[in-house]
């Protein structure tokens, strides 16, 4: 029995045919990464330029409203406590907390003693425990 005989794998043509295929996928590799790369790059520079024309419309309405008078005048009145003639004004303090002492009366230079932070520190701790203050000396 004969078999037919096969012919080579691979002919002369096959392989040229191969060659200048990777050739050609080779020689297009490149413009074909900078094309991608281009267009990334117009995509980041399309969307910042997105977000300086909105910061751009965000400060020109500032602009235009601090060129308004209404605004500078509420803004005087809020920041500067500015009072227009005809105008009350009523500043509201704070009340103080337990143990505030801004309206104790103040010790006089010479009552004044310079005593060490520990013993200070002592003093605090015996007069919130309810004890009476020790006598100096």
């Amino acid at each position: 029995s004969t078999t037919p005989r096969r012919g080579p794998r691979f002919t002369g043509r096959a392989v040229m045919l191969g060659a200048l295929v990777l050739l050609l996928a080779l020689t297009l590799a490149g413009p074909l990464r900078q094309y991608v790369a281009g267009r990334q790059e117009l995509a980041e520079l399309a969307a910042e330029r997105d977000a300086l024309t909105q910061r751009a419309a965000e400060l020109q309405s500032q602009l235009d409203r601090q060129s308004d008078p209404a605004y500078i005048s509420q803004e005087a009145r809020e920041r500067l406590t500015m009072v227009l003639p005809g105008d009350r004004l009523i500043i509201v303090g704070d009340a103080g907390g337990p143990g505030d002492t801004a309206d104790a009366p103040a010790e006089s230079a010479d009552e004044q003693t310079d005593v060490p932070w520990y013993e200070a520190l002592l003093g605090s701790v015996a007069a919130a425990d309810g004890d009476p203050p020790a006598p100096a000396g």
